[in-house]
């Protein structure tokens, strides 16, 4: 298949469907995380569930790059430009995630803050050219995915001299937010659900390549299958997860090979290594202080580190305690299991970051509204432990 609607074959979508139903044992359940918010996005905005027998569940991920990010990250960036007159650039889709104070970006600018929406990093250092006499700071977020643009960004600024680019940056990786809902322990505390694989990302992929997921495969027997975005890769992806489990086998598979290789895009790699390190923790929202899940810029470009330029501290702050992001996030619970979910929570006036992106879970499941009812069974560390 070479166009984009052979991929959204409802025909090929339902054969796909009654072949997972066959295969599927009857007397177990299988519980698969897809690990990437455009994954639940494509689950939801094409009734995937409708086609998937009652004892194949899809569980949410953390994968959205936006709904991660702590209040206290964007807090930073909030007091840059209404305390330090910083000309603060973000994406779009992070205008509206809620701060401390009742405050969002997009709040902030509203205040006076001159906060200014960009399609990429390179958007942010054409602001800084035109504007010489400010600091302009580029709120950097995503996963692997967006980092080698912010690392090409901070590298020409240095070779260019752009004195009054900064970047503060945020990105996290997604190896490591995996092991951590495979071990971490707020296990205790939340509770867990039995995975029994995952649906790796796609675009992440693309640049990491597949070599990464071998980790979870081996040491956690958790078979992983990369796929692509469209409904039928999706649908492929389950299967193949679905004859994994049947075989006892825990291998990393890739359904999306038209773009992923087992090594990735080295040059991209390469670039992230030269400007980026890895950071001994960070905070995600929902997930906690996650050990080496985060990188920040290098001594050899601190001079465009934002952080160290405006001698930044974070602070933690607690999340609305109505929100259940956290939970959901975890894969712990549905958007529907929020109690404000839909009433006080809307992608108009949204409480939790799960809300404002479209990759969010709970964005996903208001604007669909395609969602089965399946129970989570929830265990705690005990049980687990238990013959």
């Amino acid at each position: 298949m070479k166009y984009i609607d052979e991929f959204r074959d409802g025909d090929l979508a339902r054969q796909i469907g009654a072949r997972i139903a066959a295969e599927a044992l009857p007397h177990r359940s299988y519980s698969f995380m897809e690990f990437c918010g455009g994954h639940t996005h494509a689950i939801s905005r094409y009734g995937v569930l409708e086609l998937l027998p009652p004892n194949v569940r899809m569980i949410h991920g953390p994968g959205c790059p936006v709904c991660v990010l702590p209040i206290g990250r964007i807090d930073l960036a909030i007091r840059l430009a209404l305390e330090r007159g910083a000309i603060v650039c973000t994406y779009g889709d992070t205008m509206r995630v809620p701060a401390s104070d009742s405050l969002s970006f997009i709040k902030a600018k509203a205040r006076g803050g001159d906060i200014r929406m960009v399609y990429s990093a390179a958007d942010a250092m054409a602001i800084a050219r035109a504007n010489p006499q400010r600091e302009v700071v580029f709120f950097a977020i995503g996963f692997e995915t967006t980092t080698p643009p912010t690392a090409l960004a901070i590298r020409d600024a240095a070779r260019e001299g752009l004195a009054n680019f900064s970047v503060l940056c945020c990105h996290v990786l997604t190896p490591s937010a995996i092991t951590h809902i495979l071990e971490s322990p707020e296990v205790r505390q939340l509770g867990t659900v039995p995975i029994d694989g995952f649906i790796g990302p796609a675009h992440v992929s693309i640049v990491i390549g597949s070599a990464p997921y071998d980790h979870f495969a081996e040491e956690y027997r958790k078979p992983v299958v990369i796929a692509g975005f469209e409904p039928l890769d999706v649908m492929q992806a389950i299967l193949m997860l679905v004859r994994q489990v049947n075989e006892g086998r825990a291998h990393v598979e890739n359904e999306f090979t038209r773009a992923v290789t087992p090594e990735g895009n080295l040059k991209a790699q390469a670039l992230v290594s030269e400007v980026f390190e890895l950071r001994p923790s960070f905070e995600w929202r929902g997930l906690g202080e996650v050990p080496y899940s985060a990188l920040k810029i290098r001594e050899a470009f601190a001079a465009f580190d934002a952080e160290r330029r405006f001698d930044l501290s974070y602070t933690p702050v607690a999340d609305n305690k109505a929100c259940e992001c956290g939970a959901i996030l975890r894969g712990v619970k549905k958007p529907t299991d929020c109690k404000i979910f839909g009433t006080v929570c809307t992608p108009e006036n949204p409480v939790g970051s799960c809300m404002v992106s479209s990759e969010g879970a709970c964005a996903a499941h208001y604007t669909y509204g395609r969602f089965r009812d399946i129970p989570i069974v929830v265990t705690t560390a005990t049980e687990e432990a238990t013959p």
